[in-house]
């Protein structure tokens, strides 16, 4: 079943489609609304809850405030905290279009069933205050045809009775100070039923300076005033109060901010009903409600979340473990079409930022996103993270918008753009570039990546997650994972630590790495690298060569019959190919024919080992790469270069892995194990070679070319007395010769290349030993005198010495 686009099922609002939206627009204004001067969507109270989805949070209050102002019950004060962009505002909103009742409640979506749930059969209409603490200042009067206003509770007053309720409260408003509990009452029962909203209140009192008079009262009368209205609402039935307070440092606004809330706080809490209005759950019905115009039909989108979560049940080890309950599916069909992973990164890291107003700020920026992949025709099954164009200018600015400086640059060359290292990526590799792998990935890990910062204990986003913001049903997991690495490799911000990855602005050290690793030197470094590397594979362990020579030339090989052959590990500039490209036969024959200035007599104890010609390249990359490594290690730890103690370890972990991933290539390079052998053409002999390969992965090296000598008999560890009967017939007892010294064929097979090559003279001396034990191959004797034999031994047992 092929996944169909989300741009085929659900559709977005007109704003959002045409681009016409104004960030602005998500930020609903209390005051605006009350002076009729607010955006459609938000003045119009039919439009308004036709794109409010109502929480668990908002129906409890709504449900409040109508009991309240039917004088049934309720809560006479309720407090809205919530972090920046919590939907404190929206919140207030909804209240203030029910309670104002300039809409008939059975055209309010939604709200039907609250009211019945209140049990209220008609609401009463009520008076509405509007008290913003941002619209209003200490130091300026209000003025109201000929009645000037100076103060809170001045404003309270004339907007709930006018000229009538100011009066109440005139005396206390010219001067400054706070009305008794008792005035306040007494505006307030004749104001009922009534609402009063007041919104950053925080604001507006930590502008007065302690010990100040200002036309708007002084700090402590502001306080004073709080706690008066307070109480006189507990007397009241039938008003209530809902005042927003912030729970974020950047909304609070330094100490007078902070003594501020700390006060308010205290006398709220007397009376007030903490409520926090959104839950992370009820965000995706919000955002939904608001940006599309149609989800798409039901069976549609539980096709498509089904088809998602079967997929990551088939590949359980791959994906988070959430992922394996029937609850991720739900999500899956209640976020549709914005995959779940995308408001989880935004609602739990995002919202960690200042800048980020939560609820809001998650509007604001989809409704970029979602405008920009609409026009592109973008054919995602589903909007995720690895979905985000984050090439488009006003994406990427928005992005950067909540985030320090510095990240502009590492967006365009390291993340998205035509330019940026994943889109080349991309570009020469069709595997890759099919699925948009590698910009998909990176986009993945900088939205779960880039609200942290270093002083977090665990930065960076799991492998299983990146696989999830990136993968969709039916394309294969093994590319992403591939790709993955191949950003790690080429990426100079990104960050990886065990199953971790991040990106970040400071550069990784990769840049540093790559300028050391051009100043490398083959012969002065590599070389001598490699040939201690090598050789370490072959130290320790027990073997029956009688010597390993690595990277030797003719003249440091011995010439002698030794206790066994001798392995030449051939050098880098000696790579085996089974095309043209061959160099290690002349460099074998070199040292096969010579030793120095000198012929070679004992040809045939040598064995070579040569390096894979089209591997050599990648090793000689990869030994610089753990130099370089190498070189930052050591010059962080001695002061030469000046970086923090998480590069140290971050260099320390790239020379760890640069190591490792050069001792599994050098076992990958000298695979090629190659034995000289010469026939006879037109009495004549003539060299030849037999190749093969030695298993890279196989755990001890010695042990794995001895196992492939006498698998491929180039190595004789038993001879039976046959064969050598068989080279005495070939070579030695022929046209009228009868005897032949055994010394000197055991020699022989050292020194001809057509003869067997044995591991050592044991073999010779096993095999004749166990020939004369009968009388069907030849005869023994330790020495001659003339005629006569010395010794002789043929068809019965003697000990050889």
């Amino acid at each position: 079943m092929s996944l169909k686009p989300w741009s085929e099922i659900a559709r977005p609002h007109k704003d959002v489609l045409e681009g016409t939206f104004k960030q602005s627009e998500f930020a609903a204004d209390i005051t605006q609304v009350a002076t009729g001067t607010a955006p459609e969507e938000y003045q119009n109270a039919e439009k308004f809850f036709s794109r409010t989805y109502i929480t668990e949070g908002m129906r409890l209050l709504l449900i409040s405030v109508a009991q309240r102002l039917a004088g049934q019950s309720g809560d006479p004060v309720v407090q809205l905290q919530t972090a920046f962009g919590g939907g404190k505002t929206h919140t207030m909103l909804a209240v203030y279009h029910l309670a104002s009742r300039k809409v008939s409640t059975d055209k309010l979506m939604g709200i039907p069933p609250v009211l019945d749930e209140a049990g209220i059969t008609e609401l009463p209409t009520a008076r509405m205050a509007v008290i913003d603490g941002i619209q209003l200042s200490p130091s300026q009067v209000r003025t109201y045809g000929s009645t000037t206003v100076n103060t809170l509770w001045g404003e309270l007053a004339w907007q709930l009775l006018g000229e009538e309720g100011y009066a109440l409260v005139a005396d206390s408003d010219r001067d400054g100070t706070s009305p008794g509990k008792e005035s306040l009452k007494q505006l307030l029962t004749r104001a009922a039923p009534c609402v009063i909203l007041v919104d950053e209140l925080v604001a507006y009192i930590r502008q007065l300076e302690l010990g100040k008079q200002y036309k708007g009262g002084t700090f402590d009368s502001n306080i004073s005033f709080i706690q008066a209205l307070t109480e006189a609402l507990k007397a009241v039935p039938n008003a209530i109060l809902l005042a927003s307070l912030p729970e974020s440092e950047l909304e609070v606004g330094g100490t007078m901010g902070q003594r501020t809330l700390n006060s308010l706080e205290k006398y709220f809490a007397r009376v007030e009903s903490v409520w926090k209005p959104v839950g992370s759950s009820e965000a995706f019905e919000i955002v939904r409600r608001r940006l599309f115009e149609s989800s798409g039909e039901r069976a549609e989108v539980e096709g498509i979340s089904r088809q998602f979560s079967d997929f990551y049940r088939q590949n359980a080890e791959k994906f988070p473990v959430e992922t394996q309950s029937n609850e991720y599916y739900d999500r899956l069909c209640s976020s549709y079409p914005i995959h779940p992973e995308v408001f989880d990164r935004l609602y739990e890291d995002w919202s960690t930022l200042d800048k980020f107003q939560r609820t809001r700020g998650v509007l604001q920026y989809m409704a970029i996103v979602i405008h920009r992949l609409w026009n592109d025709g973008n054919r995602d099954a589903l909007i995720m993270p690895g979905s985000l164009p984050l090439d488009d200018a006003n994406v990427r600015n928005k992005s950067i918008h909540y985030l320090p400086q510095g990240w502009e640059p590492v967006i365009e060359k390291e993340v998205d753009g035509p330019r940026s290292v994943p889109a080349d990526i991309d570009g020469h590799h069709t595997l890759f570039g099919g699925v948009q792998a590698a910009r998909r990935t990176a986009r993945t890990i900088f939205l779960g990546s880039a609200p942290s910062t270093q002083a977090e204990m665990i930065r960076g986003v799991q492998t299983e997650r990146i696989l999830l913001g990136s993968v969709q049903p039916g394309q294969t997991i093994g590319v992403f994972e591939d790709v993955l690495k191949r950003l790690r490799d080429r990426l100079h911000y990104l960050y990886a630590e065990q199953d971790r990855y991040w990106l970040d602005t400071k550069p990784n050290l990769r840049r540093e790495m790559e300028s050391r690793k051009q100043n490398i030197s083959e012969r002065d470094d590599v070389i001598p690298l490699l040939e201690d590397r090598v050789g370490q594979f072959f130290r320790g362990q027990n073997h029956q060569f009688s010597g390993i020579h690595v990277f030797r030339s003719s003249a440091d090989v011995p010439d002698d019959y030794g206790t066994g052959p001798r392995l030449v590990v051939l050098p880098l500039d000696a790579g085996y190919s089974r095309t043209e490209t061959n160099q290690a036969y002349g460099q074998a024959e070199k040292i096969l024919r010579n030793r120095g200035e000198q012929p070679r007599q004992k040809q045939n104890r040598l064995l070579f080992l040569a390096p894979d010609f089209d591997v050599v390249g990648r090793l000689k990359e990869q030994t610089r790469i753990y130099l370089a490594w190498r070189s930052i290690v050591t010059d962080i730890e001695n002061g030469t270069l000046n970086q923090d103690l998480s590069h140290l370890k971050q260099s320390e972990r790239s020379r760890d892995a640069a190591g490792q991933s050069l001792g599994q290539l050098i076992r990958e390079t000298w695979k090629w194990l190659m034995a000289p052998v010469e026939s006879f053409v037109k009495g004549r002999p003539e060299l030849s070679w037999e190749v093969v390969t030695v298993p890279p992965t196989a755990p001890y090296l010695v042990k794995s070319i001895e196992e492939k000598l006498r698998e491929e008999e180039w190595l004789v560890y038993e001879w039976s007395p046959i064969h050598l009967r068989k080279v005495l017939s070939d070579w030695y007892l022929k046209d009228g010769v009868t005897e032949i010294s055994a010394l000197k064929v055991w020699q022989d097979s050292c020194h001809y290349l057509y003869l067997p090559r044995l591991v050592n003279d044991q073999v010779f001396r096993n095999a004749i030993a166990q020939g004369v034990e009968s009388e069907d191959y030849f005869g023994f004797a330790s020495g001659k005198e003339g005629d006569r034999y010395l010794g002789f031994s043929f068809g019965r047992t003697r000990l050889l010495t």
